[in-house]
């Protein structure tokens, strides 16, 4: 897995996503609450630290815990939270050496099916529903990584010519049309909201 990324808008980042299937993983992992080139600048990060030039799962499974929260703390910090992300990204390490020899890529790298990775990552500590759509969106999209299925499994994530996720990022014209969906589905979702509290309850009179 090897391809062009630009999702942390930085070369020596972006570069090791590119390469890194677990640097793309903890990238997904740490993208949230945070601002989007933050959270896959992240990967990059934590291997400076250690002192590498790539992120090796055994190494952070085993890493003493309190140690690993004071790497990811340190300033700059890797993310808003890093306590807690310290410890998610340490149990993604731990979960991939003891389903998958320690290697990400064996995820979907026999998988037949879109659905089958889906139902992969979604197993992963820190994956939901929507961070494994998008992840897969992103291996189809970016890295060439197409069972069969794969759009159909990542739902409106893997829709052509979509501007929704991570998944739709190429530079920076991508990048801003993908804020501006965010901030768009975010404004209809709160208007739904306040539109919902406006209503009177069912039975209640009409004044």
């Amino acid at each position: 897995m090897s391809t062009t990324i630009r999702l942390a808008q930085q070369p020596e980042a972006d570069e090791l996503l590119g390469r890194s299937p677990l640097a793309a993983l903890v990238g997904m992992l740490l993208d949230q609450q945070v601002p989007m080139e933050w959270a896959f600048s992240g990967p990059y990060t934590i291997a400076v630290r250690l002192g590498g030039d790539d992120l090796d799962a055994r190494e952070i499974a085993a890493y003493e815990p309190e140690a690993f929260v004071a790497l990811l703390s340190d300033k700059p910090a890797v993310h808003r939270y890093p306590g807690s992300m310290a410890r998610r990204v340490q149990q993604l390490c731990q979960y991939l050496v003891e389903h998958y020899d320690a290697d990400p890529s064996a995820i979907w790298r026999d998988a037949p099916t879109g659905r089958e990775v889906l139902e992969r990552l979604n197993a992963l500590p820190g994956f939901g529903k929507q961070k494994s759509q998008i992840f897969l969106a992103l291996l189809g999209k970016q890295f060439g990584v197409q069972p069969e299925g794969w759009r159909t499994a990542a739902g409106a994530y893997g829709d052509v010519g979509s501007y929704r996720s991570a998944a739709d990022i190429t530079g920076p014209e991508s990048l801003a049309k993908v804020r501006a969906f965010k901030q768009e589905a975010k404004r209809a979702a709160k208007a739904a909201q306040t539109s919902k509290a406006a209503q009177p309850e069912k039975g209640s009179p009409s004044l």
